[in-house]
């Protein structure tokens, strides 16, 4: 039973579903993510599907979601957007996707405008080549935003209308603020609060620099998400503050709320998240808070009436 309900209209902005009966999802199915931000994550190695969903949002269910490609085999990534598709129309989510095309794959062109021809894709989801610790940080990575033949994968996205979402630690967003000023017809949504791991004073300082550079390019967007600690509990006391920060620097217009379900189960409940944002909102007026709950996913995501399957 939810700690608490919540009937006011809300949209997830980031969450995943695969079937691993029936789909290929290496990381689920086998191989191991080195370094996994949330330490074991065995726990996800199950289908989690609608009825998944739908049980963990009872009492607080958001109105629309949008699914982030969730590391489906890469070698025909089109195939995840079939599914989800056919999913979508018989289950009703999700409501938009994010697809996934490698930007410096030599066939980026023909994925693009396939994943492109679906209704319900909005953008993709590439992740870039980025540096495993602050220390390490370096430009010019081969695969990186800074990589020329990424770049030029990247310069597609324009013709089709879509979007990127970004998952990067926050050492390299300044990688992003030069892709965000070179390519300003392109909306960058950056996941997972740009990733603040290291929650100490230094690291936090760190953290709010590298954001405000990013923020400062208008064609920015932020997902408030992914914010737990490995091997500790979701707590507000830990969460609310970097929330807080977070759209003190991105603005009301540019935050949404994101779940990262089932990813984030590792760390709390759905209405764990949930009751952690909107004690982090509360400080703003109504108007401001559905911006953040609702408004500014609809608009980013362009979950209108006519775009919606």
């Amino acid at each position: 039973m939810p700690s608490f309900t919540f009937d006011q209209p809300f949209i997830d902005a980031h969450h995943h579903f695969w079937d691993l009966r029936a789909n290929p999802y290496p990381w689920l199915q086998g191989e191991e993510v080195k370094g996994f931000r949330y330490g074991d994550y065995s726990a996800l190695k199950r289908d989690y599907l609608p009825a998944d969903f739908e049980r963990d949002t009872r009492g607080f269910a958001p109105a629309l979601t949008v699914h982030v490609e969730a590391e489906w085999a890469r070698a025909n990534p089109v195939d995840e957007t079939v599914w989800l598709t056919a999913l979508a129309q018989r289950m009703g989510r999700p409501s938009a996707l994010v697809a996934h095309a490698q930007l410096d794959r030599a066939d980026v062109a023909e994925i693009l405008a396939a994943q492109a021809a679906f209704p319900m894709v909005r953008g993709i989801r590439q992740k870039p080549v980025t540096s495993a610790t602050r220390e390490g940080a370096a430009r010019g990575l081969a695969g990186s935003m800074d990589d020329e033949r990424w770049r030029r994968g990247y310069a597609l996205l324009a013709r089709h209308g879509l979007s990127y979402d970004l998952q990067a630690p926050w050492w390299n967003l300044d990688q992003a603020a030069a892709l965000a000023r070179d390519f300003p017809g392109t909306r960058i949504i950056l996941n997972h609060t740009g990733l603040p791991s290291d929650r100490s004073e230094a690291g936090l300082k760190g953290w709010r620099y590298a954001m405000a550079a990013l923020a400062a390019q208008p064609n920015v967007a932020l997902k408030i998400s992914g914010l737990g600690l490995p091997s500790r509990a979701w707590e507000q006391a830990d969460n609310v503050p970097v929330i807080r920060d977070a759209i003190a620097i991105f603005g009301t217009e540019r935050c949404m709320f994101a779940s990262n379900f089932p990813v984030d189960s590792l760390v709390a409940r759905y209405g764990t998240i949930l009751a952690g944002f909107l004690a982090a909102i509360e400080i703003y007026p109504a108007a401001e808070q559905r911006k953040l709950l609702h408004d500014n996913a609809a608009r980013i995501y362009r979950l209108d009436a006519a775009n919606h399957q």
